[in-house]
């Protein structure tokens, strides 16, 4: 290797942006969205700050903000492309270094227009937000499926963020991009209730908590299984499965979910993608005592 050509990529990416995998018969490509900075203390506000604090340090995280991780993927069924998530979209000035999605597709050499189908998790702007972007409409197909779940679009007719800790800066922001998500798309959408399959081996189920709509979506085929988890679990979740994310609107439900979750991943050996787990985010889980334990998968060239 010539080391004068080391910082020098031939692309504008120094590191991975997409990570590939195949769950049977199924094609998995997880697309990393970018990142997001954020207050740690959002990450737990019903913890003690000195255990949050502990926690930080033992994960080697500064102290007041680090990057959230943001995911996606993309999913093969058959004829069926399947988009979960379109990541934040690029309108927000405080977060240059998120919404990634467009470019990191067209450098993938995948066209919108291939996507036949897409899952929304939720309603929250990192998740809505790169469908937004100007132009993606007009490249998606004008047949294209978006799946999300009724509970989750009755609740942002009227949005209850009482039970949240945000920034308060956020709740207009992620109120509006929700309304323009259902008002731009609305022909669009196909609404389930509690689970629907989109595609063969693809299922996406409700399972609530952190919205009242939160969705995961379940891959099974010739034996293996993955689960793209959304928002059901953070990175601090494994080792406290009970702490509060401050985005959470039903704190109590959002870790009856989160607990179920990893228990049933423990239980079967499944993979795990989740939208804040570090990137590419594919893992298992372990039980860990009363907690839980992360295992990532080893790289597969």
């Amino acid at each position: 290797m010539n080391s004068n050509n080391l910082g020098k990529p031939k692309t504008g990416d120094l590191v991975p942006s997409r990570y590939a995998l195949r769950i049977g018969e199924i094609d998995v490509l997880v697309v990393s969205d970018g990142v997001l900075p954020l207050p740690t203390a959002t990450m737990a506000t019903n913890a003690d700050p000195a255990d949050r604090a502990t926690w930080l340090d033992d994960m080697f995280l500064p102290p007041d903000a680090f990057d959230w991780p943001l995911n996606v993927a993309l999913v093969r069924s058959g004829d069926q492309n399947i988009l979960i998530d379109s990541g934040l979209g690029g309108e927000y000035p405080g977060f240059p270094r998120a919404g990634q999605l467009p470019s990191r597709l067209e450098a993938a050499g995948i066209e919108l227009a291939s996507v036949t189908d897409i899952v929304i998790t939720h309603m929250h702007m990192d998740h809505v937000g790169g469908l937004l972007v100007d132009g993606v409409k007009g490249r998606l197909r004008p047949d294209v499926r978006i799946h999300v779940a009724a509970a989750e679009v009755k609740f942002w007719e009227s949005p209850d963020f009482s039970r949240t800790a945000m920034p308060p800066s956020v709740p207009p922001v992620l109120r509006s991009a929700a309304t323009r998500f259902f008002n731009e798309y609305q022909s669009q959408l196909r609404i389930f209730e509690e689970e629907s399959e989109v595609a063969r081996g693809v299922i996406v189920r409700r399972t609530g908590g952190h919205t009242p709509g939160h969705s995961v979506v379940c891959l099974a085929s010739g034996g293996d299984q993955l689960t793209f988890a959304g928002d059901a679990i953070f990175p601090v979740g494994f080792d406290h499965p009970d702490w509060h994310n401050g985005f959470e609107h039903d704190p109590e439900e959002s870790v009856r979910v989160r607990i179920g979750l990893l228990r049933e991943l423990a239980a079967t050996g499944g993979l795990l993608v989740a939208t804040h787990l570090p990137f590419p985010s594919v893992g298992r889980v372990a039980v860990n005592g009363d907690a839980f334990r992360w295992v990532p998968v080893f790289w597969d060239y």
